[in-house]
């Protein structure tokens, strides 16, 4: 051990007559750990809340989608299947069909999105149809099913065995003129997916039942697409641009959700920048501490200066000292608001209307990198906050120092 460090150390166990400076280096302390864990608390919140509600958005629906803008179908998709699953990280695709629709219960109706799928082929990519709420998927029976989302199911008080009508905004002509077509179907299953725009909204039929439905004959009007990394979206999206029609349009998982992660983004940044402001007063009282210590320590200075020590020895003395704080208090901030992120996760603690945020409670989510961004600004602050007393304790004049000594 440098006998820098052993003084440096020695100094922050204040003597009784020295009591009002123990405190002040108290307070530095608290302050960079209080403004720490309010920073690992508050990116934790945000990067919770954001990668739940992106989990929940892309376990409900795709990462891609391709869509048709010709109004009649995509015909002969079989083909364009085989070219999306030609493009680089395409896992999987799958043929859909979906367009609004009247859902009428036992008790009342909900306008929603009928949507026509592979259950064969989605099963495998969606967790959420392996595992059903209630009931099973539809099998070709002579009466088509159909799964209704929780939310939607609760809404028109419909159960597994009940028969809904699907009324559609496509119309069939009749001696009355035209006149909205529509369908019974009975309820198979229920599902439930977490997200509850997607719950409240949606009604899956197989894709042949929806061709038959929509008169779309083998043609399908959407292709929805999921990737290996979902971050490479944009990527993927201009590749499959290039070999795709130009009938069709491609539109990622980020840009239909861009308003949602760009907001999310900005608050993340401020809160940083504000809290951070936190750190930065509690840094001031390490320099209003080192001042105050370098003038109480002003004969210890002159006695090392005199016997020997450096003045980039004294400097380093000082330097230390607010090390050590800035060390001490961030560790323990960190500690702490690891421990308030474990505790909220655990119990719950932070409840919010589901049908505003998508999501039942908060949960805490530590980014590794945003853990080392805080403990590194942190420590970055406490630092530069050591030079100016640092500094005036190098020049201080040991003649002067121990002139009436």
């Amino acid at each position: 051990m440098s006998y820098e460090f052993f003084i440096a150390s020695r100094y922050l166990k204040a003597k009784r007559k020295q009591a009002f400076v123990s405190v002040i280096t108290l307070i530095s302390t608290l302050g960079i750990a209080i403004g720490v864990m309010a920073l690992v608390i508050a990116l934790a919140l945000i990067t919770g809340f954001q990668e739940d509600v992106q989990d929940k958005i892309l376990g409900a629906t795709s990462h891609i989608m391709v869509s048709d803008l010709s109004g009649e179908g995509m015909a002969g998709y079989e083909e364009l299947i085989d070219k999306v699953r030609g493009v680089k990280d395409v896992l999987v695709v799958s043929p859909i069909i979906y367009d609004m629709a009247l859902i009428s219960g036992p008790y009342k109706s909900k306008g929603g999105m009928l949507k026509g799928i592979d259950f064969e082929l989605d099963r495998k990519s969606y967790s959420w149809l392996e595992n059903l709420d209630k009931g099973e998927l539809p099998t070709d029976s002579p009466q088509e099913g159909i799964l209704l989302g929780r939310e939607v199911a609760f809404s028109i008080g419909a159960n597994i065995g009940d028969v809904v009508v699907v009324l559609t905004s496509s119309s069939r002509l009749s001696p009355l003129g035209p006149i909205p077509k529509q369908k019974k179907f009975v309820v198979t299953g229920i599902f439930s997916t977490g997200l509850y725009e997607f719950d409240s909204t949606t009604a899956l039929i197989s894709l042949r039942s929806a061709q038959r439905f929509f008169n779309l004959g083998g043609r399908i009007n959407h292709l929805q697409i999921k990737i290996a990394d979902i971050f490479r979206a944009p990527q993927v999206g201009e590749e499959l641009r290039r070999v795709l029609p130009p009938t069709t349009y491609v539109t990622t998982w980020m840009e239909l959700n861009r308003s949602l992660f760009s907001a999310l983004k900005l608050e993340k940044n401020i809160m940083f920048l504000t809290i951070t402001l936190i750190v930065f007063v509690a840094a001031l009282n390490i320099i209003a501490t080192l001042i105050l210590m370098v003038m109480e320590k002003t004969r210890d200075i002159g006695i090392l200066l005199a016997i020997g020590s450096t003045s980039r020895s004294i400097r380093k003395i000082f330097f230390l000292q607010g090390a050590m704080i800035g060390v001490i208090g961030t560790t323990a901030g960190a500690l702490l608001g690891l421990f308030s992120c474990w505790l909220a996760n655990t119990f719950q603690l932070i409840k919010v209307p589901v049908d505003i945020y998508q999501i039942s409670y908060v949960p805490f989510h530590i980014n590794p990198l945003d853990l080392m961004l805080i403990v590194g600004v942190s420590f970055s602050i406490s630092l530069l906050s050591t030079l100016f007393p640092s500094h005036r304790a190098s020049k201080v004049d040991p003649v002067v120092a121990l002139k009436y000594e």
